[in-house]
């Protein structure tokens, strides 16, 4: 188990990670004051490598300044810092039907929009977090009216366009889950009373078709009754992902008053996940795998990602805090060492984005249209939050 001497040292550990290393990579010299939004795509020494911009990302590393000026320190750099995102969001990254782009160039010229509301769910979070820092009421109507939109596309009342043939319907994790965590970010920022019933639904919609204790798995697709289907795709698991849903039902289980039915669950899709993901001869989550244990059709499926460490950190770290259970502080001692001693680059800071199996760097690139300032900085803020609360309860007690 960890001693609270220890705890306190992995908050200051996971802090000074956050201050003093891994935000100083990306800010400010990502800032671009000559066209708004952020200059993400940058190599391990943070040369710039392309001036593309990725709405995920903008609409991420608006929501992670605005929330470190929330929650950390109000500093006016990280507030500006925030206002350049929220606007070049609002102005640049919709189009005349009010959906957003994937991809846009420097100016914030569309390249590409993508079959899914993602870029959505994200420019909620990001004015939610805004408009509380701010204070700013249009922030906060666009985060709620944007929320609106990404309900009516869950539910199937606003259509996109399908990205495949009804030969095979399927449904997936993904819509919600990233719901999930959508609605808590709104409701733990500027709040909406839709937030807490809609989370339940999205949270019996993952139990109820994607976890499947008889093979102690959770899958990524499922057909639309819940069952496995059995071609390559439909087997295909994202250990890593699953671990983030697992750790964003623990977090639900909290605020609920630590609502034992969540945690259980929130436990079971961990346990899984981790029996199914680590890499027991090298360490660290690999990325994909098959439910029935076949080869998996994507080259990259042995590869170790950063993400998925970043979210088996907070996730086992978290079912530690609720169970205190020795287990999970073996797991997150097991995963924390891997992932700070692997993709952590000491030199010039923040973490490679892509490991080989055997843990060397694939490639050096830190930001990209998918990498930037949000799932390890999430992961070391979150950590060290959520043991400084847990500390100050236990010293209340």
């Amino acid at each position: 188990m960890y001693n609270n001497e220890e705890l306190n040292r992995l908050a200051d550990f996971y802090k000074d990670q956050l201050v003093n290393d891994t935000i100083p990579f990306w800010f400010p010299r990502s800032y671009d004051h000559e066209f708004g939004g952020y200059l993400l795509m940058r190599d391990h020494d943070g040369t710039l490598i392309d001036t593309d911009k990725a709405v995920w990302i903008q609409g991420r590393s608006c929501w992670l300044l605005s929330t470190l000026y929330n929650t950390v320190e109000q500093r006016e750099e990280w507030l500006q810092g925030a206002k350049l995102g929220y606007e070049f969001l609002k102005d640049k990254c919709f189009d005349s039907q009010g959906k957003m782009y994937f991809h846009v160039d420097q100016q914030g010229n569309p390249i590409r929009k993508r079959r899914y509301f993602f870029s959505e769910t994200f420019a909620v979070i990001a004015f939610a977090a805004y408009a509380k820092a701010s204070g700013d009421q249009q922030a906060a109507k666009m985060a709620r009216d944007l929320f609106t939109t990404c309900l009516e596309f869950a539910s199937g009342e606003r259509k996109m366009e399908p990205k495949f043939e009804d030969t095979r319907p399927s449904r997936g994790i993904g819509i919600p889950m990233i719901m999930c965590n959508t609605a808590q970010q709104l409701r733990e920022t500027i709040g909406d009373p839709r937030c807490d019933q809609a989370i339940t639904n999205w949270i019996q919609e993952i139990e109820q078709y994607f976890v499947k204790d008889d093979i102690r798995c959770v899958m990524e697709q499922v057909s639309p009754e819940g069952e496995i289907i059995d071609h390559i795709d439909g087997r295909t698991l994202n250990p890593g992902h699953a671990i983030e849903g697992a750790w964003f039902i623990l977090h639900e289980a909290l605020h609920r008053g630590r609502d034992e039915k969540l945690i259980n669950l929130g436990l079971r899709m961990l346990d899984y996940m981790w029996e199914r993901g680590w890499d027991n001869e090298h360490g660290g989550i690999l990325y994909f795998r098959d439910v029935y244990h076949k080869p998996v059709q994507e080259y990259w499926q042995d590869m170790k990602f950063w993400w998925p460490q970043n979210e088996t950190i907070i996730a086992t770290l978290l079912a530690y805090l609720i169970t205190k259970d020795q287990k999970y502080a073996s797991m997150h001692k097991q995963i924390h060492e891997y992932a700070y001693t692997h993709f952590h680059d000491k030199e010039h800071g923040e973490w490679f984005g892509y490991l080989h199996k055997d843990g060397r760097v694939a490639q050096t690139a830190k930001g990209n249209l998918f990498k930037g300032p949000f799932h390890l900085p999430r992961q070391e803020w979150y950590c060290w939050m959520i043991v400084n609360q847990y500390l100050a309860k236990e010293n209340v007690e």
